[in-house]
C-alpha cells in the first residue's frame, strides 16, 4: 500500500461510545510506534506481521483499562514463533503518552510459506495486569484458536471477562511519495457494556467450546451488539489505515445511528522502561560464583533488552549479593 504522509491521528488511541447500543470502543492508529518497535530486530515478514497486530490489540486494549502500570499481552506455542511479548506502560500524569514496546522469539527454521497465524502452533493467549506495589498481578490465558491474533484476545474477553469483543484490524508495510517503507496498523475494538443476564458456565458455542457473545448476551443486547457487527463489517482497509479518514469521520460514517460520542485521544509512543539499575537489581540475588559463570572472556557480564536493543556491559565485582563495594568503575 502507499501512504503519502503522517497525520496528526497516527499513533493515537481514540475512546468512543455508542449510546443507543451499549457499546463502547476504540480507533487506533499506528505509525511511528510500529517503527520504534520493528527497527530494533530483522524480523521476517510473518513475524513482524504478528507483531504488528499484537502491538495494535495492545494499544486498543490498553487504553481501556485504568492502570496505574502496565498490561502485558503474552502468546506462547509450540510452533515456529515461541513467544511474543507485549507492554502497554499508562501515561504517568494527564496529558502524558502511554508507551508500548513488545518482540518476538521465534525458530527461524521451522517457518514456512503460510500465513502468519500459521507459524504458531498448539499455545495460550495470555493478558496480565499488573497495577504496581501493593496489587496482586492478574492474569488471564485462552487458547490459540481463530485463525488470528485478534480472534484469541476476542475468546479472551468472552471467556475470562464476560465481554463480547470485536476486532477489526488492518496493519502492514506502506511505501511513502519517496520510496521508504515503514509499518502501519489501524484498527477499531468494539466492547458490550458488562450484561445484566447470567452467562454460560458450562461451555460456549465458539472454537473449543470457548464462550461466544450470543451465549453471553439476553435477546434485545445481542440484537444491539450483531446490528453494530454488521456496520463494522462494512469498514475498509484504507479506512483503517490510509490518510484521508480522521478516525472521527470513520465513526460518524460507519456507526451514525447508532449515537457514536468520542473521548480525548490517548497519544502513544514507543517506549522502553530497561536500565542498568534494573539489570543490576535483577542480577542481585545471584551469588559470586553465579556472577562468574556469567562473565565473559574479556571479564564483562553483558546483558542485551529484547524490546529496545539496549547493551549493558558492567564490572562483574559490582553485581550479586556478594558485590565488593568501591570494586571499581564500569567502562
Amino acid at each position: 500500500m502507499t501512504i503519502a504522509a503522517k497525520l496528526a491521528w497516527d499513533d493515537t488511541v481514540l475512546p468512543f461510545q455508542l449510546d443507543q447500543s451499549d457499546i463502547r470502543g476504540r480507533v487506533a492508529r499506528l505509525d511511528g510506534v510500529l517503527d520504534g518497535i520493528l527497527k530494533q530486530h530483522d524480523y521476517p515478514n510473518q513475524i513482524e506481521a504478528l507483531v504488528a497486530e499484537m502491538a495494535l490489540l495492545t494499544a486498543l486494549i490498553g487504553q481501556t483499562i485504568k492502570l496505574r502500570w502496565k498490561l502485558s499481552l503474552q502468546v506462547q506455542s509450540k510452533g515456529a514463533v515461541r513467544m511474543i511479548a507485549t507492554d502497554y506502560y499508562g501515561p504517568g500524569a494527564e496529558g502524558e503518552p502511554a508507551r508500548i514496546r513488545a518482540y518476538a522469539s521465534y525458530d527461524a527454521a521451522r517457518l514456512t510459506d503460510g500465513a502468519p497465524f500459521d507459524q504458531m502452533g498448539e499455545g495460550y493467549f495470555a493478558v496480565l495486569l499488573d497495577q504496581g506495589e501493593g496489587t496482586e498481578p492478574y492474569k488471564g490465558i485462552t487458547p490459540l484458536a481463530g485463525g488470528s491474533l485478534g480472534a484469541c484476545a476476542e475468546a479472551y474477553f468472552a471467556q475470562s471477562e464476560q465481554l463480547p469483543t470485536r476486532f477489526s484490524l488492518s496493519f502492514g508495510r506502506s511505501t511513502e511519495a519517496g520510496g521508504n517503507e515503514y509499518w502501519r496498523a489501524g484498527g477499531v475494538m468494539l466492547q458490550h457494556m458488562p450484561p445484566a443476564s447470567p452467562f454460560a458456565t458450562d461451555g460456549g458455542s465458539g472454537e473449543t467450546r470457548l464462550l461466544a457473545a450470543d451465549d453471553i448476551l439476553d435477546e434485545e443486547e445481542g440484537e444491539n451488539w450483531r446490528r453494530a457487527n454488521i456496520l463494522l463489517d462494512t469498514v475498509e482497509e484504507i479506512e483503517l489505515i490510509g490518510p484521508t479518514v480522521p478516525p472521527t469521520d470513520l465513526l460518524v460514517r460507519l456507526f451514525h445511528e447508532e449515537g457514536p460520542r468520542v473521548f480525548d485521544a490517548q497519544p502513544v509512543r514507543f517506549g522502553c522502561t530497561c536500565s542498568e539499575d534494573r539489570v543490576r537489581q535483577s542480577l542481585s540475588i545471584y551469588s559470586a560464583s553465579d556472577i562468574e559463570k556469567m562473565t565473559t572472556d574479556d571479564g564483562r557480564v553483558t546483558a542485551d533488552c529484547q524490546f529496545c536493543g539496549a547493551h549493558y556491559d558492567m564490572d562483574p565485582t559490582t553485581l550479586g549479593f556478594e558485590a565488593r563495594s568501591g570494586a571499581g568503575d564500569d567502562a
